[in-house]
């Protein structure tokens, strides 16, 4: 077997073999089997302009892991890929590659645009797919979809009408996020808020038929032009008496009235605001209420249009700075104050973003939102971790109608039809023959497209074949599982909700897992312009995908951001090395002298332990892998393989097989432990670390075709053996306690000693006897001694006290007495201070009626455990004294 597990763990060897072995094996594909339970997850859809970066990493790894656990389960797993179009991104992208060939858009036209966006697709698009195969995903890419593809499209336009005919999507004028450069509306989630320098300019509004001024605060001085109102609180006893009243606008003279409105903060500025409802959202808001006009006083450029009367024509900022000056020159302009705030800004290409009221087309969210709140409220929906419960309901609670309409070409192009004669709109599948109110016949399709984001929240249904009545959509939906980012709740999760619970009648999932944001070591966010991004796939290059993989696990809990260390990476490459190491050992042991079923179980402590301690974490980790605590799962097994399987178990096994020509029941029985335990326990590490166990377990099991088809395992009740577990951690405590002795005396490691262990404890006497030779080898002991008395032990033999035995050494001619004395003084002072230590605590009338029962009952056995080995340790001290 061995000799196809290479000497040294080379992951760049093995990782696309192993890959091309499951994708020929069509592992990750999943028909419809009514004879299976399904498990359905779908993957976030990158962008098609994108490369993988460490979020969709750990995205895609978490995503994995559970599908791959799933599988194992027995469960028919289906994980649908896919990719989305990002509409704004990618029009940008083709935008400036054809710019850089000296071709103008708009010159190309629409239908040979679409014709180079689409070739541009197909060359960069399955770049994601290749970069998400070196991560390992076990994805089904036979099912992979496009969000333009014909059957996400058909969805799309199928919502569109819907919707449309239930009065809940209409086109009006409503506040919008423009992008003067890109020149289109854009989604909140694409509006990036960064922290700028500004100003506060205090501006005074002078009140009509007075001798009064209101002193107004803003940061937008251009935006006064499109003013229609003052709003005060009307709380506000300062301004009670100018409620009704009306104000002079600065600089274009027009008269505003000064109204009042719950909205404005008493405490914060003069506690007067000025109201621009064509440019604010809070103030279109106000304006509302108040049936105030609305001003939009920018051309799409962000220059001033003209509303603006002499500053028409100016960009924004260029009118900011006459404006300001006019004001100073008239006396209007009371003070400058610096100002830190928070500016929106277009994701794509940096510009400060425009508030601005502008005829576009909207989804109506109060009813569409009530599903959605009630789904999580009855507990069919729920987070992990629950926190984010009040992000989402916030959100919903608070939510405004959705801006669903895009100036680009690249997208779903909006359903709706103008008629030439009479400008009636007729939203329909297709172009009409007739106007319904004229009876025209020419018609002009809406220029613009949809958010991206409408298609994306379909993704659960759409990519199983909705509207159709598939039987895939019949089997595989609702789907199981989201895993996703905190920071796309909103813009995501929320329309994916109230969607498939609009359309389908059923929320689209059950469970929403939150992660986190990696970020640099020094816990900034990744970005391009601090020059802190990491690049997955040079990682996966330099220490292979699986090392990557438990990184972004280890450590990682639910909706909290994490810190990349490639220290770390190093660490996990090590964990693997240690497994490949170890498993190198079992293997050529085993083509070595070969393994067989036992006829009976194991007696042997060290076996029935291994096998109680693997079992126990079998169940523990089922269980954390159940409630999606991911991390949690993967540190146990960690540490059970590392720690009790590769230092304990193998190092007490191998007296038993390097004996295997004598003792060949013995052997086996050991050899068969090995692989069992270590077949087990790649099971529960296959989901993280895919690569490496597939690898071990083909040549550990090769009756067994993969290991990622094969059973995950169960905890067996019969397989718990408690006393063994207590005689294998006294037997660690033992040689803990001798290789200290060793260490701290300086003893050559070629140098033998007797060892002696004292003991009332018949089921310890049994058991560390059963371990005599893996103890002599494990210790370098020349005897192993188990007993209930010191008879026969040296009076100068060195000693170390553990939970019931005391070990003694009789190294007479080896140690240096007085630094025996020393350590044991040290020793009796740490004990003391245990002692008073528990003591406090067992005296504090706080701590016993506020901690737990068990709490209290752990520190009294801690203190009948510390003076026992208090007084041992008094008694060798006087011994060593009166030798």
């Amino acid at each position: 077997m061995s000799q196809n597990l290479n000497t040294t763990y080379d992951p760049q060897n093995m990782e696309k073999r192993l890959y091309e072995k499951w994708m020929n094996k069509k592992y990750f594909h999943a028909e419809v089997d009514r004879s299976k339970k399904p498990f359905t997850t779908v993957m976030p859809p990158p962008n098609i302009t994108g490369k993988l970066h460490m979020g969709h990493a750990l995205d895609n790894t978490l995503q994995d892991i559970i599908i791959r656990y799933k599988r194992m389960q027995g469960y028919n797993a289906l994980w649908i890929p896919g990719t989305d179009h990002a509409a704004i991104s990618t029009e940008v992208k083709v935008t400036e590659a054809l710019k850089d060939q000296g071709i103008d858009k708009r010159e190309l036209g629409r239908e040979k645009f679409l014709e180079r966006t689409w070739q541009w697709k197909d060359e960069y698009a399955g770049a994601i797919e290749e970069q998400l195969m070196k991560l390992g995903v076990s994805c089904d890419w036979d099912r992979e979809r496009f969000t333009l593809d014909e059957g996400c499209s058909e969805a799309v336009e199928e919502v569109f009408l819907r919707l449309h005919e239930k009065g809940f999507i209409y086109r009006g004028n409503r506040i919008i996020n423009w992008c003067p450069v890109c020149k289109t509306t854009i989604s909140d989630a694409e509006v990036i808020h960064e922290e700028q320098e500004g100003n506060f300019w205090h501006i005074k509004y002078p009140v009509k038929d007075s001798d009064t001024f209101l002193e107004i605060a803003t940061t937008r001085p251009e935006t006064m032009l499109g003013d229609t109102a003052i709003a005060v609180n009307p709380k506000d006893e300062r301004y009670e008496n100018l409620v009704g009243k009306t104000a002079i606008l600065p600089l274009v003279n027009r008269e505003i009235p000064i109204v009042a409105d719950e909205y404005v903060d008493m405490e914060f500025g003069t506690g007067a605001v000025k109201i621009t409802p064509a440019h604010d959202p809070n103030d279109f808001e106000v304006g509302k209420r108040h049936n105030l006009e609305e001003i939009n006083v920018m051309n799409d450029d962000a220059t001033i249009n003209e509303n603006g009367g002499k500053y028409a024509g100016m960009g924004r900022y260029e009118a900011r700075e006459q404006m300001v000056q006019d004001l100073k020159d008239l006396g209007l302009l009371v003070k400058i104050e610096k100002h830190v705030h928070n500016v929106g800004t277009h994701d794509r290409c940096g510009t400060t973003v425009e508030p601005m009221v502008k005829k576009q087309w909207f989804v109506k969210m109060e009813e569409l939102a009530k599903p959605a709140i009630e789904v999580l409220k009855k507990g069919e929906l729920k987070f992990v971790p629950e926190r984010f419960d009040k992000v989402y309901l916030r959100w919903l609670e608070n939510i405004r109608d959705w801006n669903i309409s895009r100036q680009i070409w690249w997208g779903h192009r909006i359903p709706a039809y103008y008629c030439q004669s009479c400008d009636e709109i007729v939203v329909a599948d297709k172009m009409p023959e007739a106007c319904p109110k004229c009876g025209h016949h020419e018609f002009r399709q809406d220029e613009d497209t949809l958010d991206t984001w409408f298609s994306s929240a379909l993704w659960p249904f759409s990519t199983l074949g909705w509207p159709q009545k598939t039987e895939e959509l019949d089997y595989f939906y609702p789907t199981d599982v989201l895993v996703t980012g905190y920071d796309i709740i909103f813009f995501w999760v929320i329309r994916m909700v109230f969607s498939g619970l609009e359309q389908t009648g059923q929320s689209p999932f059950h469970t929403v897992l939150i992660h986190g944001l990696i970020r640099d070591d020094q816990g900034r966010k990744m970005s391009k312009s601090l020059g802190n991004g990491i690049d997955p796939l040079e990682i996966i290059d330099e220490y292979g995908a699986d090392a990557l993989r438990m990184t972004l696990v280890t450590g990682n809990a639910p909706g909290n951001d994490m810190r990349f260390y490639r220290e770390r990476v190093e660490a996990s490459r090590n964990f693997a090395n240690k497994v490949w190491n170890a498993s190198r050992f079992i293997l050529m042991n085993i083509e070595k002298y070969g393994v067989t079923t036992p006829e009976a179980a194991s007696t042997h402590p060290a076996d029935k332990w291994i096998v109680s301690r693997c079992n126990e974490m079998i169940k523990e980790v089922t269980d954390n892998m159940d409630k999606f605590e991911l991390g949690i799962a993967l540190s146990k097994i960690y540490e059970f393989l590392w720690d009790e399987f590769c230092d304990w178990y193998i190092e007490i096994a191998k007296y038993r097989i390097y004996h295997a020509e004598e003792e060949k029941e013995e052997a086996n029985q050991a050899l068969y432990t090995l692989q069992t335990v270590l077949g087990k326990s790649l099971k529960l590490l296959h989901p993280y670390m895919p690569f490496i166990t597939e690898e071990i377990y083909g040549n550990l099991m090769p009756d067994e075709e993969s290991i990622m088809i094969s059973q995950w395992p169960k905890y067996q009740e019969e397989e718990r053996f408690s006393e063994e577990e207590d005689v294998l951690n006294h037997f660690k405590e033992i040689l803990r306690g001798v290789r200290n002795i060793r260490s701290e005396m300086n003893v050559p490691n070629g140098r033998k000693a007797r060892i002696y262990v004292v003991t009332e404890k018949d089921n310890l006497i049994k058991g560390l006897e059963a371990l005599k030779e893996s103890a002599l080898m494990m210790a370098a002991g020349s005897d192993f001694i188990v007993q209930k008395t010191k008879e026969g032990i040296a009076k100068d033999a060195v000693s170390v006290v553990v939970p019931d035995a005391t070990i003694y050494l009789p190294l007479e001619e080896l140690i240096d007495f007085e630094q025996e004395l020393l350590r044991l003084t040290k020793e009796e002072e740490r004990l003391g201070k245990e002692i008073n230590r528990a003591k406090g605590m067992l005296g504090n009338e706080r701590f016993l009626s506020k901690a737990p029962q068990a709490k209290v009952e752990e520190e009294k056995e801690k203190l009948e455990t510390y003076e026992q080995m208090l007084e041992q340790v008094k008694e060798r001290v006087t011994q060593i004294k009166n030798r």
